[in-house]
């Protein structure tokens, strides 16, 4: 049996645990000071108080203030916060994790640099650590912590540095329904399921200008989606590329696409910018909430923006990206510039 502290009780950073207690392993989940509700519920209940899910036996929960109990005697961290908790998991926890405690990361997200690189957070938590030798792994692929924690059948990634290492944790929480591929394309893997937020927001505006068109609400069209959801994958994979990763990545950034357009905020975004509302309208709409998708799609954009002024690569090959990124940031009204998406004769095809 592996003892695993999971640092973060949020719905995935919880759900992240279920398979590798279904595997007998222990499980310390420790909550931020922002879950105390979360961990004094749990406590109380053995329930999650927003996955709305029993927690099954095998778990133990500490409040943040308990986090060197919980660490003591640990063989794996698990970063469960979300993207807006990786400066303070930085600032608050990387110093006292020690240097051959392995981490694994479930938040999805990237930072771009000036240059136009995107870098996944176990690169931006090295750039923030010089010196520290870090054993950072991360997940990636498409997986809602609901569905995990029901069981349902999920393919996702684990990335790293250290084959040997991934295999091994790879070992504690594999099951019978939970199948994780490896990679030591870290980059790679982390950025194609970050897009995923930027590109669901565009997705979702056909669902929008579909009620729009039709004046009624939930009248969805999915010819228009299946449109945006091509593109998406087409500006994703040069992204990869571009990036200087393996465009094989789109297969876990194309399934997160998938699974962010069914449902959540990314969605609603997308769909009330689609029926006409504008971008201030739509966030208040939201109650003023700060999106993942926004700040990928501007993360995003930003980078190839600066890509473009070094003359690596031109707005021509992103007219999905540089229309979300006028919309959310420029005040742009939607129009979707469908004529830029069209090929003529595609790689491979003789003219």
């Amino acid at each position: 049996m592996s003892v695993i502290t999971i640092v973060g009780a949020g719905m995935m950073g919880t759900a992240i645990g279920f398979p590798a207690v279904e595997n007998g392993h222990e499980i310390r989940l420790v909550g931020t000071p922002l879950d105390d509700q979360i961990i004094d519920h749990a406590r109380a209940t053995h329930e999650h108080l927003t996955l709305k899910r029993r927690i099954p036996q095998g778990f133990r929960f500490y409040q943040f203030s308990e986090c060197d109990e919980a660490m003591a005697g640990a063989d794996l961290i698990v970063s469960g916060v979300s993207s807006f908790g990786v400066d303070w998991f930085s600032e608050i926890m990387i110093p006292r994790i020690p240097e051959d405690m392995p981490v694994l990361g479930v938040t999805k997200g990237m930072v771009d640099l000036e240059n136009g690189e995107m870098i996944s957070y176990p690169e931006y938590y090295m750039l923030k650590h010089p010196g520290r030798k870090l054993r950072l792994c991360a997940v990636g692929g498409p997986c809602t912590s609901y569905e995990l924690a029901d069981r349902d059948p999920t393919e996702v990634c684990f990335c790293g540095e250290e084959p040997d290492l991934l295999r091994w944790i790879k070992g504690l929480f594999e099951t019978d329904v939970y199948h994780i591929s490896l990679s030591t394309d870290v980059r790679g893997v982390e950025c194609a399921v970050a897009m995923k937020n930027a590109y669901a927001l565009g997705v979702s505006l056909a669902i929008g200008l579909s009620e729009k068109r039709e004046g009624v609400i939930g009248r969805e069209h999915y010819n228009s989606q299946a449109a945006l959801f091509g593109q998406s994958v087409r500006e994703m994979r040069r992204l990869i590329a571009l990036n200087g990763s393996s465009d094989e990545n789109i297969v876990y950034g194309a399934g997160d696409l998938y699974v962010t357009v069914f449902g959540g905020r990314t969605r609603k975004i997308g769909t009330l910018l689609g029926r006409g509302l504008s971008f201030e309208a739509a966030m208040n709409e939201l109650s003023g909430v700060t999106l993942e998708s926004i700040v990928i799609a501007t993360r995003t954009a930003r980078a190839v923006r600066a890509l473009i002024g070094r003359g690596v690569c031109s707005a021509a090959e992103f007219p999905l990206l540089m229309h979300i990124d006028d919309i959310i940031n420029h005040s742009a009204p939607v129009n979707i510039p469908w004529r830029m998406f069209e090929t003529e004769f595609g790689a491979g095809a003789k003219a």
